[in-house]
């Protein structure tokens, strides 16, 4: 006889996606404000245009290591409006003036070709220095992507140059990680392929997506291909994809996603895939196309162990919690007792907590609590561990836990739309780097500042990282037993 509590499980499922009342205030409370400033802020821009104005605007400063930095913004005609409250490109040169004093900016450096949508990379810069910059298209200095919602900004690391027209603003690169450079790891996840809308954000049904221009490719493809042809230009041995590979765990997404990735190299060798809580499906096409013998696996590159986690091995809707069965868990823990010391990265879809989400939490947005403690706890064991790779928020955050100190947690953006783009793990024999780095394809650049309109222009807030440590940080851990990939 059928329990009467299972009938009801789908709809308790259902709810569980939606958060509760004390996060709908929390939320709203800070969102609303943002929402009524960008739209007087648009209707100021549109009553003060002049036809020979430039808008040079969304300074961000992407990528920061211990000698280069790559830095991106966008230039737009004032008083026109692409229907999503964007102004149209303007086409124009941009330069990077910067030097070590804010009254010196002595070095140039500029893309040598006209766009809007600008990505310019400082390349001779030494370790532990502070540089100034500003950025510029036809005379006129770009300001920042605001990030009032949240405690850092977009453009360094200090606060130099907040609140002027333009800075100059201020960086102070890291130093390298130490030792010989041995293996490079591009970290990504949330392609979606097959998804036609950007932006369905969960808990706040009442904004609307942002779709791909007509005539464009489908973004998810583009973006996709784009972050291949990227990894592979920064120097990726490897590649590891967190999941959510699909929109909905469809054969021909599926298979048009083996192909791109195919492009990075050998599936099972050259990149690993785990799956995602949009890919599941009652005919098994994930494995179909990523056929590893079951979700999860661990696999010897050179010394380095790879764990891949499968955190949606459950029945049911995709939106309640990740979970990864009690059998997938023992066999995890055994693996990190087999060789507690040796190197290892874990990587699977749902993060094992969420923490300083400007949107509403909710139980769907993390792994099952009590499964999460249990990963915790295996890795405070296990001091060879040092990095937990997780999706599924769609945003760049770094998280050190209190009990497994010694293990990065980073979640890392989606690839298919703003800011775009992966994370590069660099590892050193005593230590490791992760940078994140955006898609360099001008079209991939076109969809990233179109879709930062999601979530009603509030998206940077969340997805690009609220300081440039969430998504550029450096540790020292011993890898000596890596040996990297001949």
């Amino acid at each position: 006889m059928r329990c009467c509590f299972s009938a009801h499980l789908p709809a308790l499922a259902a709810l569980s996606a939606f958060p509760g009342p004390c996060e709908v205030l929390r939320s709203g409370a800070r969102l609303a404000p943002a929402l009524l400033r960008s739209a007087s802020a648009a209707m100021r821009r549109a009553a003060s245009a002049h036809p020979d104005d430039l808008a040079a605007v969304d300074l961000e400063l992407v990528t920061l290591t211990e000698d280069r930095a790559v830095i991106t913004w966008f230039t737009g005609i004032p008083g026109t409006h692409d229907g999503l409250g964007h102004p149209l490109p303007a086409l124009t040169e941009g330069e990077i003036v910067y030097g070590t004093h804010p009254a010196r900016l002595n070095r140039t450096a500029s893309e040598g070709r006209r766009t809007a949508h600008h990505q310019v990379e400082l390349t001779d810069l030494e370790p532990g220095q502070t540089y100034y910059y500003q950025a510029r298209s036809r005379g006129v200095a770009a300001s920042p992507t605001p990030l009032h919602l949240v405690r850092g900004n977009a453009f360094g690391t200090s606060a130099f140059g907040l609140g002027s027209a333009g800075g100059p603003y201020s960086f102070t690169t890291p130093q390298p990680p130490p030792g010989r450079h041995l293996l490079s790891v591009a970290l990504c996840n949330d392609l979606h392929l097959g998804e036609t809308t950007a932006g369905l954000v969960g808990g706040l049904p009442l904004l609307r997506g942002v779709v791909q221009q007509p005539g464009r490719a489908p973004y998810p493809e583009l973006m996709s291909r784009a972050l291949v042809a990227e990894a592979r230009r920064r120097g990726a041995d490897l590649l590891l994809a967190g999941g959510d590979i699909s929109a909905g765990g469809g054969a021909h997404d599926l298979g048009e996603a083996r192909r791109i990735l195919d492009g990075f190299g050998t599936h099972g060798q050259d990149y690993f895939v785990v799956r995602g809580n949009h890919d599941r499906s009652p005919d098994g096409s994930f494995l179909t196309a990523f056929p590893s013998g079951q979700g999860h696996f661990s696999h010897d590159l050179g010394g380095l162990r790879v764990i891949g986690l499968d955190t949606y091995a459950k029945s049911g809707n995709g939106a309640d919690a990740g979970g990864l069965g009690d059998e997938q868990l023992a066999w995890f823990r055994g693996k990190l007792r087999e060789a507690p010391d040796q190197p290892t990265v874990v990587f699977g879809h749902h993060p094992l907590t969420v923490r300083d989400s400007v949107f509403p939490v909710t139980r769907g947005q993390q792994l099952d609590r009590r499964q999460a403690r249990a990963i915790v706890d295996a890795y405070a064991a296990a001091p060879g561990v040092f990095l937990h790779h997780a999706g599924h928020t769609h945003r760049n955050k770094r998280t050190v836990l209190t009990r497994a100190p010694h293990v990065t947690h980073q979640e890392v953006a989606a690839a298919k739309e703003y800011p775009g783009g992966f994370t590069l793990l660099r590892i050193h024999s005593g230590g490791y780097a992760l940078n994140h780095y955006k898609a360099g394809d001008m079209a991939a650049r076109q969809w990233s500042e179109r879709s930062r309109r999601v979530a009603a222009g509030l998206w940077p807030h969340h997805a690009l990282g609220r300081s440039v440590t969430d998504r550029n940080s450096m540790r020292a851990h011993d890898l000596s037993g890596v040996t990297g990939r001949e």
